[in-house]
């Protein structure tokens, strides 16, 4: 989270400020979602988000609760109806979250693999010319970021090209506002607030107008993106503080110069982190260099029983949770949005000196 973010919600926690710098005599926390106070919040935050993305006016932003992982469930319930039966979907697995979506759209769909790279290590991205694709499924699943395999779609799948009407939904919880987004390849976008946006408990969704009403018999009406999009994410208590911070992030991202600069800084810092271990004889990073994650950068060391003493000597220096998935083991570092040049410096340096004295 930014420094600046938390600062000024430290402030407003127990008398929120409008923008005008009215106090209202309350906190966020302590509001009614139904108030004028919150509208105005709830509303500062939509607004914020669609111009940092660009998002046209063909699309619905939802503040939803559920998190990225719930959406695995939520949106085939909401783009698999409303006939009966089981449609068609496809997913393009790469990493340990599309595989979770895919298992999880198997109760509400016909959960089909239009390509996968497991067999070689979730180390690269299919070419999309590669794809199986279902003749008239419903949607065509990517997670756009696998923060767990460090690997990234740099440019979103454009279906028309590939012959698919389906429309692309994106997982991009682990990278949203980090870059811009081409919205004319996207039907639906998803993402967890926590890594980029805000606190854990918001969940973010922008769905194209033309997809809503199209929702099983058995989606919840609280997850019905049609019943949320005609009420303004208002339709039930939605998580009001994250959505206060979301906007103060949105607010935050503006003043870093909006996305191309946030883009640029972000490249900057992976690029960094990259170059440190390529040059390096006991760190190395196994995803293909064309499609590396700027968020998550794992990495392994060629001697694994120094693996304790790394962590150990990076705690020390103030240098933390850069423990590996248990799935994969090995070391993470994720340098998302608030996360300084500096401390990838610092972390760069304090890898080469860990190599020096292990020389």
């Amino acid at each position: 989270m930014p420094l600046e973010v938390l600062e000024r919600a430290a402030s407003d926690m127990t008398n929120w400020h409008d923008a005008d710098g009215k106090p209202s005599g309350m906190g966020v926390m302590e509001m009614s979602h139904r108030g004028k106070a919150f509208g105005s919040i709830v509303q500062h935050a939509e607004a914020g988000l669609r111009s940092l993305l660009a998002v046209p006016e063909a699309f619905h932003i939802l503040f939803m609760q559920g998190g990225g992982l719930g959406q695995n469930a939520i949106v085939p319930m909401n783009l698999c109806g409303p006939d009966s039966g089981k449609p068609a979907v496809d997913f393009v697995l790469t990493g340990s979250w599309s595989q979770k979506s895919w298992l999880e759209a198997a109760k509400y769909s016909q959960s089909h693999i239009a390509a996968s790279t497991q067999e070689s290590g979730f180390h690269h991205i299919p070419e999309p010319a590669s794809w199986q694709l279902s003749p008239g499924a419903r949607y065509v699943h990517i997670c756009s970021n696998e923060t767990i395999h460090g690997v990234e779609f740099h440019t979103l799948p454009d279906l028309r090209a590939l012959g698919s009407d389906a429309p692309l939904v994106v997982d991009f919880s682990s990278h949203v506002a980090s870059r811009p987004v081409d919205w004319s390849r996207v039907g639906l976008a998803f993402a967890g607030a926590q890594k980029n946006l805000g606190p854990a408990g918001l969940t973010l969704v922008v769905v194209r107008d033309d997809l809503l009403g199209a929702a099983l018999d058995i989606c919840p009406s609280a997850f019905n993106f049609k019943n949320i999009a005609d009420n303004a994410s208002l339709f039930n208590t939605p998580p009001t503080y994250g959505i206060y911070i979301a906007g103060l992030v949105f607010d935050w991202l503006e003043r870093q110069g909006g996305i191309a600069a946030i883009e640029a800084r972000n490249r900057g810092k992976a690029a960094l982190l990259y170059q440190a271990i390529d040059a390096s004889d006991l760190y190395s990073n196994p995803v293909e260099p064309a499609c590396r994650s700027r968020m998550n950068i794992p990495f392994f060391l060629r001697e694994p029983a120094l693996e304790s003493a790394f962590l150990q000597g990076a705690e020390q220096a103030g240098l933390l949770q850069l423990k590996g998935h248990k799935s994969v083991g090995g070391l993470r570092a994720s340098i998302y949005n608030a996360m300084p040049l500096e401390g990838v410096q610092a972390l760069v340096a304090f890898m080469r000196s860990f190599e020096r004295t292990r020389a």
